[in-house]
């Protein structure tokens, strides 16, 4: 099982918003005010939907079970999905256990799922590329 488009251009969005440019001592701006995922770096955006296919593969079937409990507003199920993976995998304090669109049993599993997965922070090379590592 793949992650669909939504998920992964979700996930993409979320990484690109929550990341910034290390451009200040504050940290920066976010990325997502000067780059797209037209600018990833082929090897970035491979890995990236690398992870999304396999958290996809091993927590899809909990997706699959899940209705959601609210509207998601513009976003669908999945999208909302990819979004929340990002900010989980990478300890933003946020996603899928936060109950916000999920039943809680199932918003704990997926946030444990995406635990199994080490952070992946992005950053600008040389290139002018955003990188990962």
């Amino acid at each position: 099982m793949s992650a669909s488009e939504d998920f992964v251009k979700a996930y993409i969005e979320a990484a690109l918003w929550s990341s910034t440019d290390h451009s200040r001592p504050d940290g920066g701006d976010p990325l997502d005010d000067k780059y797209s995922e037209d600018d990833l770096a082929p090897e970035t955006l491979a890995r990236m939907r690398e992870d999304c296919d396999k958290f996809v593969a091993r927590c899809g079937y909990l997706l699959d079970k899940s209705t959601c409990r609210r509207g998601t507003g513009e976003y669908s199920k999945d999208a909302q999905a990819g979004h929340d993976f990002w900010l989980n995998r990478n300890g933003h304090g946020v996603g899928f256990w936060d109950g916000d669109w999920l039943p809680e049993e199932l918003g704990e599993q997926l946030s444990q799922g995406a635990k199994g997965f080490r952070e992946f922070n992005l950053y600008v090379g040389d290139d002018g590329k955003v990188h990962g590592e």
